[in-house]
């Protein structure tokens, strides 16, 4: 496997800015689905009194995680939200009273085996904090006797674009990212722990290394920079040179990969007890005038974080939630943050002359092979587009469709502007569906 990727401009402008707590909003909307896999039923209702930590969604699916509340105050309405992805949950709405009381639950787990390990982190609300947010209690979770790991990766290459709020984790958290890769190490029986790092951030690779330099099992290495480097396939063969092929996780191949912000939030949750109910993000974009990291609260609506950033909501032209290469579009500000929500980026609208329209035209492929130089995949999305555009399965799975991580570097390089990387997620799912 050789990782090619592409050069890409960082625009990493908010990487010297300190995390700002974000003031508490009136009301927040918590949803009932903010990770990867089933959502929650609520379990409270219109009236109750709800304290910081307290649970209010929960499941019994394997793939979930349970909901707290961010704020201490009242239920003022149970609703459901429309998801960016045209699917819908419930809601719960919570009227702030800015006291924050910490519900009583809120303790440090008693933790003294693997077992009660991986169950204090589902009753955390944990998931990958990086954006894909799958449970981090599944993916700890994965039978030593099938698949012995022997490796730890803390992945913090953070390499999409503007979003430095992991970079900021690894300043300002250094000590809380090691004690929670510490703890997992012990936990899990893990012997080996690498924290990778992307060599865009010499800042947070030197302070990495003064704390471990005592650390017998914990090394830093500096990953070169380039998309999509913290992708978990890539980052488990720059660092280890294993393979993770087709259908595999890097669990098959004896490796972990955990957020450095995923990481730091189980040290804070095993020495506090208070759950995932807050999260720090990067705002950033060209309607931004005053681009920062915040600290805000699971809930605060995205048009709060926007004007706490100096960012007139009338000049926004398109909204991402995470970074421009993989972040979803937003229909509306009142939108409320989730667990995910690693960066907010906000544009205003492009002059749309007669060089930008021309610029911007898609046009037949010219058969450069760009788009294939840039895949980390080794895919050929050219032709995965053409098997696609036929509906034709067996060619697409031939062709490896499922390998696709969505990273969009075929797009970003085609001279055509052809929609390679959309055009994948529809085959994706078309041969899901067939």
């Amino acid at each position: 496997m050789i990782f090619s990727g592409i050069e890409i401009r960082h625009k990493k402008n908010t990487a010297g800015a300190e995390t700002i707590d974000l003031p508490l909003p009136e009301t927040v909307r918590i949803m009932m689905e903010q990770t990867m896999g089933a959502p929650c039923t609520p379990t409270v209702k219109v009236g109750d009194k709800v304290y910081v930590g307290q649970k209010i969604g929960r499941t019994n699916a394997p793939l979930s995680a349970p909901v707290h509340s961010s704020v201490s105050g009242e239920v003022t309405a149970l609703g459901e939200i429309l998801l960016a992805n045209g699917k819908s949950c419930d809601v719960v709405e919570i009227k702030c009273d800015f006291a924050q009381t910490k519900s009583p639950d809120v303790r440090p787990p008693v933790v003294n085996s693997r077992e009660q390990f991986l169950e204090a982190v589902r009753e955390s609300g944990c998931c990958g904090l990086g954006g894909a947010g799958f449970p981090t209690h599944v993916k700890l979770g994965v039978d030593p006797g099938k698949f012995p790991i022997d490796t730890l990766i803390l992945n913090g290459a953070e390499c999409e674009p503007y979003i430095t709020s992991d970079h900021r984790e690894m300043l300002e958290n250094a000590q809380g990212v090691i004690d929670g890769a510490k703890a997992v190490m012990k936990y899990l029986s893990i012997p080996e722990c690498i924290i990778a790092i992307e060599n865009n951030k010499p800042d947070a690779v030197e302070k990495m290394r003064q704390l471990t330099a005592t650390e017998e099992h914990i090394t830093v290495r500096a990953l070169k920079a380039k998309y999509p480097q913290g992708a978990e396939k890539i980052i488990c063969h720059s660092c280890t040179g294993r393979v993770v092929r087709e259908g595999e996780f890097p669990a098959h191949k004896g490796v972990i990969v955990l957020n450095v912000s995923t990481a730091g939030f189980i040290d804070s949750y095993l020495k506090t007890g208070m759950p995932l109910v807050k999260r720090r993000l990067t705002v950033d974009g060209n309607a931004v005038r005053t681009p920062c990291n915040v600290r805000a609260v699971i809930g605060t609506p995205l048009e709060n974080i926007l004007e706490f950033a100096d960012c007139k909501t009338d000049i926004v032209w398109k909204l991402l939630i995470g970074g421009p290469m993989m972040g979803i579009c937003t229909y509306d500000m009142s939108y409320p943050l989730i667990k995910t929500a690693n960066a907010l980026l906000a544009y205003t609208e492009p002059i749309r002359n007669k060089k930008y329209i021309e610029a911007n035209k898609q046009t037949n492929c010219i058969r450069c092979g760009r788009c294939i130089s840039a895949c980390p995949m080794g895919l050929y999305p050219t032709e995965l587009e053409k098997a696609y555009d036929k509906k034709n399965k067996g060619r697409l799975i031939k062709l490896k469709v499922n390998l696709c991580m969505n990273c969009g570097a075929c797009s970003y390089v085609c001279p055509a502007r052809r929609d390679l990387a959309a055009k994948n997620q529809l085959a994706k799912a078309f041969v899901l569906e067939k």
